[in-house]
């Protein structure tokens, strides 16, 4: 498949050049060239800092993610590859001061390798880094086995909450906590209807035959834990909603937050008529939705698919959730006026 690119050694870096070059008002290189920032930093003085390193390839997350009410910084690995501790640490050294930092690690091997890496060189240098792992994806371990999940979509959740609760001048250990409460709060499951295709070799990231669906596909691919027929997407995402609601029941009258992620290849008009159904399936059950978040955000190219996260708040994780933010690539969350 054609892709549009000046040369795969390149790709990362133009990535960069282009999202820098749109929003200069809020987002500027770093000393490093792979390290994204806040044009003006409040970590310096009072704020901890929120940062993450992560492969590129999947955007907006979490280069889009960076600005005031999110990220202070975004460390970009290459294409499907997790940038190395020494590139996480110079991201750290640039955005922490005395307030210390929160490194968001999303669960995925080279991500927690070099990301745990990057926080133990940080402390050596005397900085006060702690990192939060995220995972959310029910489709990669059982239940009672939460800790060895992938992140997945949902932790779009907890980037959006620390990020205003940071903002609002919370303190480190204030904000690891709440990050663990968030995760609590949060599952998530997905489907995928077609193959991506790598950057790096113009090939499919899998194969699936046209009458079938594969459930809990990861983002690059990694395998699913099994395969439906096609069919009316009421059924696909009544059996999905059921699967998430088993994970972890929500109870009648819970407010509850819905996001719908794209993978990349599905269209808006597809992922509105997805989240309809979620949204009936959840009336049915006396179970309260709002502040939803739809839209393809976390993505692999060019996959068919999407993803269900359910976040039940508290009331003041609901008002972060809603905070105003300045970030160019995450939306407007309404809620209740």
């Amino acid at each position: 498949m054609k892709k549009l690119f000046n040369t795969k050694e390149r790709m990362p870096d133009d990535m960069i050049d282009g999202f820098i070059a749109a929003f200069p008002h809020c987002v500027r290189r770093g000393d490093n060239p792979r390290v994204v920032r806040r044009t003006e930093l409040r970590t310096k003085n009072d704020k901890v800092a929120l940062l993450i390193g992560n492969g590129c390839g999947h955007e907006p997350i979490a280069m889009g993610f960076v600005g005031q009410g999110l990220l202070d910084a975004n460390v970009v690995g290459d294409v499907f590859a997790a940038p190395s501790a020494d590139h996480i640490l110079e991201g750290i050294e640039e955005v922490t001061g005395d307030a210390g930092a929160v490194l968001l690690i999303s669960r995925h091997e080279g991500d927690v390798i070099n990301g745990n890496a990057a926080a133990m060189m940080a402390e050596d240098d005397g900085l006060n880094v702690r990192p939060l792992l995220m995972y959310d994806d029910i489709s990669s371990a059982p239940r009672g086995q939460e800790e060895d999940r992938r992140g997945a979509a949902g932790t779009m959740f907890i980037y959006k909450v620390l990020g205003a609760a940071a903002e609002e001048g919370q303190a480190l250990d204030e904000l690891v906590a709440l990050g663990e409460d968030v995760r609590s709060r949060t599952r998530t499951l997905g489907a995928a209807v077609s193959p991506g295709v790598s950057p790096l070799t113009g090939e499919l990231m899998f194969t699936l035959p046209d009458d079938e669906i594969f459930i809990g596909m990861g983002v690059h691919g990694e395998p699913g834990v099994g395969r439906r027929k096609n069919g009316p997407v009421k059924d696909l995402v009544a059996f999905m909603v059921e699967e998430i609601l088993a994970d972890r029941p929500i109870a009648p009258a819970t407010p509850t937050v819905v996001l719908v992620n794209g993978s990349g290849g599905t269209t808006m008009m597809e992922l509105l008529t997805i989240h309809g159904e979620v949204a009936r399936i959840l009336d049915a059950k006396g179970i309260e939705t709002t502040s939803p978040m739809i839209g393809s955000f976390s993505t692999t190219q060019e996959m068919g698919g999407f993803s269900i996260s359910l976040f039940t708040p508290t009331p003041q994780m609901l008002q972060l959730w809603r905070a105003p933010h300045g970030a160019p690539q995450f939306p407007r969350i309404f809620g209740e006026a």
